[in-house]
């Protein structure tokens, strides 16, 4: 039996009807929680004792809490996905905050993320980049060629595995002053890159999806860095020097 301490702290939550409502930061004493307790189970909780009370609960999003679906998305004490680095939200746990905090919890700020209640956002503006471009031809005539029988060189291979680790949640969008979308921009764009498989779409791909971006209102990269430090996956701004290469050698040549 844990005799671990419980701890006592203070919610400053945003709440919000709907993009057109003005929001405005409410708050929740919690008593007792659990250290061990992740983020999401925590507001569970104030949700379960909001309805007992018959108050509405506090709309946020979430789906697989493995940290592989990038809905969890929420900004913590100024953070996208809270304080922990290379973890998202629902791998977060209250062993992170201490007894007495006052804990600020709030959606993500973007132009192309109008709330649509609560601490959710419309992140559908990352769906739409990635339709613009995020996809490759494949050779169907019948004679086509296993995959795994494509020589790729390993550095190449290690590095669209690492940018197709993104998952789209927006934490770069939210770290970013210009609430720029690059660093995801420039995952999708360098893992398709790198590969062979990549090259029919190549000048097209990075056109449109650059295009795209700024279409949905997602502003020019800062050069700050704040994103890399923010990305749960630990997306490289690597790929972004990498992007902006594709986009002017396309550019030049299309």
């Amino acid at each position: 039996m844990s005799t671990e301490k419980g701890l006592n702290i203070t919610l400053k939550v945003w709440r919000q009807k709907n993009a057109q409502a003005k929001g405005q930061l409410d708050t929740y004493e919690m008593k007792d929680v659990s250290p061990n307790n992740s983020f999401l189970e925590m507001l569970d909780i104030l949700n379960d004792d909001l309805i007992n009370q018959g108050d509405n609960p506090v709309a946020f999003d979430h789906d697989c809490r493995e940290g592989i679906c990038g809905a969890c998305s929420l900004h913590i004490n100024g953070e996208p996905h809270g304080p922990g680095r290379n973890v998202t939200t629902c791998q977060l746990h209250m062993r992170e905050f201490q007894d007495g905090e006052t804990i600020y919890i709030e959606p993500f700020r973007a132009k192309a993320f109008p709330v649509i209640k609560d601490l959710i956002v419309d992140r559908s503006a990352l769906d739409r980049i990635q339709h613009a471009g995020g996809y490759i031809s494949v050779n169907t005539s019948g004679n086509t060629q296993d995959a795994n029988a494509i020589p790729i060189e390993k550095e190449n291979a290690d590095k669209a595995f690492d940018a197709a680790t993104c998952i789209g949640c927006g934490a770069c969008v939210a770290a970013c002053k210009n609430a720029s979308a690059s660093l995801f921009v420039s995952a999708k764009v360098s893992q398709f890159a790198l590969l062979p498989q990549g090259q029919v779409e190549a000048k097209d791909r990075v056109l449109n999806m650059v295009k795209q971006a700024e279409a949905e209102g997602f502003g020019p990269c800062s050069n700050t860095g704040a994103c890399e430090i923010e990305c749960p996956k630990g997306i490289s701004i690597e790929n972004i020097a990498r992007m902006n290469r594709e986009f002017l050698s396309a550019s030049l040549t299309k």
